[in-house]
């Protein structure tokens, strides 16, 4: 870390101790040329993760889109917005495990899907019928066949 003052590259760390949000290190330094002391913190560097769609665009991950649509496969369901929140917070711990900056779509959605058929049958077949893009019947009723 460089001196503010003198410019000098070698210091020492004098104390250490989490910032008052939890969110940082807040370190005292000394410059080990002019003694200087100054403070820096330490944070996590929070990479946004991309989501790549079918047709190759990208985007940014938006929490409250999925939330969103979440919520309207859970309507009228014995489901209430904490388990939801529990579900999304399950999948992003799991993105933030595999170290990618970047997940496809369809990957994204068979997270939700498995995720959705252990908490609720009737939200995930909801869900599903979007996320699958089923055009009729037949595609439906194997959709269903399948998960049994």
């Amino acid at each position: 870390m460089r001196c503010p003052s003198c410019v000098h590259s070698e210091s020492k760390v004098v104390d250490s101790r989490p910032s008052e949000d939890n969110a940082s290190i807040r370190r005292r330094r000394e410059c080990l040329e002019c003694g200087y002391r100054f403070t820096t913190y330490e944070r996590l560097e929070s990479a946004p993760l991309i989501v790549v769609k079918s047709d190759g665009s990208s985007e940014v991950y938006d929490r409250e889109k999925l939330f969103r649509g979440l919520l309207i496969a859970c309507a009228k369901r014995p489901i209430n917005s904490e388990q939801i929140g529990e579900l999304i917070d399950d999948i992003e711990l799991e993105l933030r495990n595999t170290l990618k900056n970047s997940i496809n779509s369809k990957s994204l959605g068979d997270m939700v899907l498995e995720r959705l058929h252990a908490l609720d049958d009737v939200a995930y077949v909801r869900f599903a019928s979007v996320y699958k893009d089923f055009q009729n019947i037949e595609e439906f009723a194997t959709a269903l066949e399948g998960q049994q």
